[in-house]
């Protein structure tokens, strides 16, 4: 899908604000006919613009209190290299978001961990064994200011 029109873009801010919205809701909301409504959505869907529909869930209400922002460098960007910790890291339950970076890192983890000592497991038994690491720097959240899961539209 190369552009997105007036129209999509109702249903996607819609969508972000209430994704339970039932198809009749969301076509009424955006002057539609439920069945126009359906025909964009699967055309949204199966076009990757929208990849899902999810429960945010708290995490400190799973009593997972602790953010940890970790900072990690391979021995190389060889493709093999970087396929091996890809699939190493998908692994591992506790990382919420992982990035390719540029820079003086090679990747960024979000890990989500209970406490200190929970975070020393998920090092020690996850992070240390990920193939070809060769630095882990570990920095931790003290308060989260925003957690946006959509950008604005």
């Amino acid at each position: 899908m190369s552009e997105l029109d007036a129209i999509d873009l109702a249903i996607l801010k819609t969508l972000q604000a209430n994704a339970r919205i039932t198809n009749a809701d969301l076509a009424a909301k955006i002057g539609l006919s439920a069945s126009a409504c359906s025909r964009r959505l699967d055309i949204l869907e199966r076009s990757d613009v929208i990849r899902g529909y999810h429960a945010h869930v708290s995490h400190k209400a799973l009593d997972y209190k602790m953010i940890a922002i970790v900072h990690i460098s391979l021995s190389g960007q060889f493709a093999k290299t970087l396929a091996e910790f890809e699939a190493a890291v998908k692994r591992c339950p506790n990382v919420l978001v992982c990035y390719l970076m540029s820079g003086e890192y090679d990747y960024i983890l979000r890990i989500a961990a209970r406490d200190l000592e929970d975070y020393e497991r998920i090092h020690r038994d996850w992070l240390s064994a990920l193939p070809h690491v060769v630095k882990i720097n570990s920095s931790f959240a003290l308060r989260e200011i925003i957690d946006r899961p959509n950008v604005g539209l």
